[in-house]
């Protein structure tokens, strides 16, 4: 059997990394094929370009690669001509995996979208991609189930993928983050180079107005790539570098012995539930992208955390998220969309953990419980399971 991967995310290539693992599991002559990152080329995976090394955000970024993304899709094209694969399997990575998926269905090539994108959350009319060139859809989120499902699409639900990384993240005993004084705050810029740019910046300012009021407090940033954590070193002022420590694929390890974390928006938010660690999100943007964004969105909030804790995520309305609003008391996650300046309002809410034990206990109780709810390793086996089925 042989299957067709589109995976362009980092955090999409983790996910396609455990599905290989648990496809080969399965049936071990599976071939695994097409484009992803290293993580699935170290399990086996044939990948014929890293589509990872394309992840990015904004219409003017894309553009710049244009010319490479159709290439790339008449590549797929070519292969799925030629060489037939038995099934296509995408992850996320939408505006260039609906070309990937019409041009497989063109071929009459089952295909199968695992951690799909989330178009529940904006520009909901995109919902008719899904239902027209997906045979199946493997859902991560409850109530993204029910929503596909009253559209028309063919949806299983399997679970987040990203309990099956957390389940496999265990600390060393030995290792140096686990070293590091306490209260230790993670810092989480993000995997593409833009978000880290337009959020670090930030992260800094936070760091400072926290290292004024508890001179104790350190911080580790979890870096995605070397050449992101040499930028964010070079960023670090003189004063704050004692405080600060980079360090490249370590996110898991910082999380667990991390007190809060404060990282920007994603699937991560999944990772930082999993561990029951208390963090505020951020994600800064341009103002012409926020009134964007406010325009399209959909649902109550950005995180996944929020909209898994409240009953219904959706709303017509999209006001900021303030922590003065009365609905803030809903939220596990702090959370902020943001083109202002919300420095202040993001230290504070990690002091409040920081300083007030009974606070933060409560946070974590909450955690827990959304926890025991929602947080089921194995969607990876059970997706796997399904494909193999359908072929």
């Amino acid at each position: 059997m042989k299957i067709f991967f589109s995976v362009g995310e980092p955090s999409g290539d983790i996910h396609g990394a455990h599905l290989i693992r648990a496809l080969k599991a399965l049936e071990p002559s599976v071939q695994c094929v097409g484009f992803g990152g290293p993580r699935m080329r170290e399990v086996g995976g044939e990948i014929f370009f890293d589509l990872t090394s394309l992840a990015v955000m904004w219409v003017a970024q894309v553009l710049r690669n244009l010319r490479r993304f159709f290439q790339l899709a008449d590549e797929a094209e070519k292969y799925f001509q030629t060489e037939k694969p038995d099934a296509v399997v995408l992850i996320d990575y939408p505006g260039f995996n609906w070309h990937i998926a019409k041009r497989a269905k063109k071929y009459h090539i089952p295909v199968y979208y695992y951690s799909p994108p989330q178009v529940w959350g904006w520009r909901q009319s995109r919902v008719k991609k899904l239902r027209r060139w997906t045979d199946c859809i493997f859902s991560g989120l409850p109530f993204e189930t029910d929503w596909l499902r009253e559209k028309g699409c063919r949806v299983e639900y399997v679970g987040h993928p990203f309990f099956d990384e957390t389940e496999m993240s265990q600390l060393s005993e030995g290792s140096e983050i686990k070293q590091l004084p306490q209260p230790l705050v993670g810092l989480l810029p993000g995997s593409r180079t833009q978000e880290v740019q337009q959020n670090f910046p930030v992260f800094l300012r936070v760091a400072e107005k926290i290292h004024a009021e508890r001179p104790d407090v350190v911080f580790a940033v979890a870096a995605f790539r070397e050449e992101h954590a040499e930028w964010i070193r070079n960023q670090i002022p003189g004063t704050l570098q004692p405080l600060i420590s980079v360090f490249t694929q370590r996110t898991p390890e910082i999380i667990q012995t991390a007190h809060c974390c404060l990282s920007v928006s994603g699937s991560v938010s999944m990772e930082l539930l999993a561990w029951e660690k208390p963090s505020v999100i951020l994600y800064q943007i341009p103002r012409y992208a926020w009134w964007l964004q406010w325009y399209f969105r959909r649902v109550k909030y950005i995180t996944l955390v929020n909209l898994l804790a409240v009953e219904n995520p959706f709303r017509d309305y999209n006001p900021e998220y303030t922590p003065h609003r009365s609905e803030a008391s809903e939220v596990l996650f702090p959370e902020y969309l943001t083109y202002r300046d919300r420095t202040s309002w993001i230290a504070d809410d990690l002091l409040r953990w920081l300083n007030d034990s009974a606070y933060y206990a409560t946070i974590v109780k909450r955690l827990q419980t959304l926890k025991s709810e929602v947080a089921q390793p194995g969607a990876s086996q059970r997706a796997a399971q399904m494909i193999l089925q359908r072929k």
